[in-house]
């Protein structure tokens, strides 16, 4: 047997070239990138939060200080006076740190041979993906909703600046269609009468709150002239927003979710009693995300692989969420 034959032999995914030499390095190299690939677009399918508030990536640190101001006053010039710019808004600042290291992660045995079998290989990392986006909108919902139950950091003149607003939806009606859609224009005037922009304002439901605006069309949801296109019953699709206000559904959101105790490795605060919580409407400036890493993908190999006959992979993220501008948040609640 030739020098080359053997150097083949139990390599099922290695390469080897005219020359004889193995070019395994390629050949995993080419997994990683399509693990790597898997992993973000699973990840960017499944998070609902991510684009829906500010955003800043971290950079040589663990917090990072996120300044809004207050309003401003206009006044009547005096004659010969200097304009010295003394009328600067109020300001405050918040600062948000980052979270522990988030993790997500799965053993492959005899990593080799498994990599050659892709619909396990995507398997694993859109489950990575998809952990990684519930932890991050996990966060973020529970964010916008303590934002919504804070006063307004600024309260010097002409302030104070308005705080958060909750809008109750009545007992027992978190599923009631005409009850959401009221709910709806009222976030639309309390965000109007706060001053905030039209554009970039998100509401959150659970999916059975989405459908029961589906179907139940005696609010002629699908009907009304809240927008162009806005879906019909056949495919449940398509109801995409009503007052200006965009729709989007998550499992994630702290849904009549009791109290959620905090978690060791989590340096914001994300805990409160969710029980009354029933979906959010909101502007982008709720909340403000910082990003240290990630998402990112991790392999084992070398002498680790030879060691346990396979090789861990590791999807992992770090980031952290905190409250900032109250005035854009609006919790809705399932309370009289």
């Amino acid at each position: 047997m030739s020098t080359a034959t053997q150097s083949v032999l139990g390599t099922l995914n290695k390469v080897v070239s005219n020359t004889g030499a193995g070019d395994y390095d390629t050949k995993y190299a080419t997994y990683l990138k399509l693990f790597s690939g898997e992993l973000f677009k699973a990840y960017e399918s499944a998070t609902v939060a991510r684009d829906t508030v500010q955003k800043r990536t971290l950079k040589n640190g663990k917090s990072m200080q996120f300044i809004f101001t207050g309003r401003m006053q206009a006044a009547y010039h005096t004659p010969g006076t200097p304009i010295l710019g003394s009328g600067d808004p109020p300001v405050a600042e918040k600062t948000i740190n980052c979270d522990d290291l988030l993790i997500s992660s799965a053993f492959v045995y005899d990593l080799d041979e498994t990599l050659a079998h892709y619909s396990l290989r995507s398997e694993i990392s859109g489950k990575i993906g998809h952990a990684l986006a519930e932890a991050y909108d996990k966060k973020i919902f529970r964010t916008i909703a303590l934002a919504a139950r804070e006063s307004h950091p600024i309260t010097a003149s002409p302030g104070p600046e308005p705080g958060g607003s909750q809008i109750k939806l009545g007992s027992g009606k978190e599923y009631d269609a005409q009850a959401l859609v009221d709910a709806f224009f009222e976030a639309a005037s309390i965000l109007d009468e706060k001053n905030m922009p039209k554009q970039g304002r998100t509401a959150v439901l659970s999916p059975r709150q989405y459908y029961a605006l589906v179907s139940q069309v005696s609010t002629n949801i699908l009907n009304r002239d809240y927008g162009s296109g806005q879906g019909n019953l056949n495919s449940g699709e398509g109801l995409y927003e009503i007052a200006g206000i965009t729709i989007k559904r998550s499992n994630n959101l702290p849904f009549l979710a009791g109290t959620v105790n905090a978690e060791s490795g989590e340096n914001n605060t994300y805990s409160g009693d969710f029980s009354n919580s029933c979906g959010l409407i909101y502007y982008k400036d709720a909340a403000a995300v910082v990003e240290a890493i990630g998402p990112q993908v991790q392999v084992t190999s070398g002498d680790v692989s030879v060691l346990y006959q396979g090789d861990v992979m590791v999807g992992r993220l770090s980031m952290g969420c905190g409250t900032l501008n109250p005035a854009a948040a609006i919790e809705l609640l399932n309370s009289a």
